[in-house]
């Protein structure tokens, strides 16, 4: 069995799906300009990556592999998010409506979001990981996630009231503060086994 605590590492320091990988680069722009944004949006995409890393690992095990339709993979795997993501989408219009208009179409692009289904794929293809080694590597992940959102919201917003030459202002600077993030957490890269 896999160890559970070296793949929580790897997911949320090591293979950071946003800094190492540079997957879920939409919403990592778009939602890291406050704090609060960055934290709800890390939750809501822990939750569908969570989750859709259960239901896929499921769906591939019994369902795709037994039929031999294997290449429907990325279809049935796209479903399982899009209906993730309108749970969230609906509980988060209905409760917070406010952060709902905050997120705006970054919301929806969940479903497409590149992070999400390529966790799915490297749980059931690249690392081959158990039902419970999914889990845990869909939640992890999505810490990694919601853990590289937090901290470029922060800096963002510190960035927002200091003085910056006005070329680098908006996304060049977040550009600029992205790749030495990526590259501060390059340095988890010497911790693998």
């Amino acid at each position: 069995m896999e160890n559970l605590l070296s793949i929580v590492i790897a997911a949320v320091f090591i293979n950071n799906i946003v800094l190492t990988k540079f997957l879920g680069l939409c919403p990592f722009f778009g939602v890291s300009t406050r704090v609060r944004n960055a934290l709800m949006m890390g939750l809501a995409v822990t939750f569908v990556m969570s989750c859709a890393s259960i239901l896929t690992w499921l769906i591939y095990e019994y369902l795709l592999i037994p039929f031999e339709i294997e290449y429907m993979r990325i279809v049935a795997f796209i479903l399982v998010i899009a209906s993730f993501v309108q749970l969230v989408e609906i509980v988060i219009r209905k409760t917070l409506p406010d952060l709902y208009r905050a997120f705006g179409i970054y919301l929806p692009l969940i479903t497409t979001n590149c992070a999400i289904l390529g966790v799915t794929l490297i749980n059931v293809e690249v690392e081959s990981y158990s039902f419970v080694a999914s889990a845990v590597n869909g939640l992890a992940t999505g810490l990694g996630f919601s853990l590289a959102l937090f901290m470029m919201a922060g800096m963002r917003e510190r960035l927002e009231i200091s003085e910056q030459p006005v070329s680098f202002r908006g996304l060049p600077i977040a550009f600029i503060t992205a790749s030495l993030l990526a590259l501060a957490f390059q340095g988890f890269s010497g911790m693998v086994e």
